[in-house]
């Protein structure tokens, strides 16, 4: 089993950058799939982005052009790079590795952009 722990989240200006980490306590971090999550007030939590045990990454139109993610296998750490921001991405975030069926969540990293 393997935890991830997100850390990167604060508070930050409309415009303003922040990149979150997802660090993975043990090996093995490298087959899984990496995906970030977000879940603002009264809302369904929300996929942003993925990316592949290969680095192939995917995000969600909402945030295409602002947010990246990328992964460092040899770190067992993934990140989202997230610039530009805006009010509406003000959520708690957090990160995901998956295996086929199983999916193991970190405990969320609190990200707010004050309008």
């Amino acid at each position: 089993q393997v935890q991830p722990v997100e850390s990167g989240g604060g508070l930050v200006q409309a415009g303003g950058s922040l990149r979150l980490s997802c660090a993975a306590a043990r090996t093995g971090f490298s087959v899984y799939v990496m995906e970030w999550y977000r879940q603002a007030p009264g809302k369904q939590r929300e996929l942003v982005a993925s990316i592949s045990s290969s680095g192939t990454p995917m995000i969600v139109d909402s945030v295409k052009g602002r947010f990246t993610i990328s992964r460092d296998n040899s770190k067992n750490t993934g990140y989202l790079q997230m610039t530009t921001l805006k009010p509406e991405d003000t959520a708690v975030y957090y990160c995901s590795l998956r295996d086929g069926s199983l999916i193991y969540w970190g405990q969320g990293t609190q990200v707010t952009v004050p309008s």
